[in-house]
């Protein structure tokens, strides 16, 4: 199980939204900047304009929880920036998950069907040799 670090701090946004490119749809806006590292880091925006704390806690889950879903198959070495647009507070977890994917997809962030094969290969043998250690 791969857990994504989280950006965190504002000039780790800054730094993604000056340097990375953008990509939008009805409602997410995804700003993706190359890390040159070996995982990738998510950070999730929801503005005010959303709607009230518990409506932006639950957009914010929604994004997260669809992003946890499909990390399996995302290229990895990317910090990613999600802003929720006014749209997402209506939007159901299939409605925002599809959102994602489809932006992920225009990204070419999406792993194709032989990539994802050889890392769960690589994984698999990573667990063969775990287990002949113990």
């Amino acid at each position: 199980m791969k857990f994504t670090e989280s950006l965190k701090k504002n000039f780790q946004f800054r730094h993604v939204y000056h340097r990375g490119k953008s990509i939008a749809n009805r409602h997410l806006v995804l700003y993706m900047f190359k890390n040159g590292t070996q995982g990738n880091k998510l950070g999730i925006s929801v503005s005010k304009k959303v709607g009230k704390s518990v409506v932006r806690s639950h957009v914010t889950r929604l994004i997260r929880e669809s992003y946890r879903s499909m990390e399996e198959e995302l290229k990895c070495g990317y910090d990613l920036v999600v802003i929720a647009r006014v749209s997402c507070a209506d939007a159901s977890y299939h409605e925002v998950c599809r959102s994602l994917r489809h932006l992920f997809k225009k990204q070419s962030l999406l792993l194709s069907a032989s990539e994802r094969k050889d890392r769960q290969d690589k994984k698999e043998a990573g667990k063969e040799e775990g287990n002949e250690n113990v």
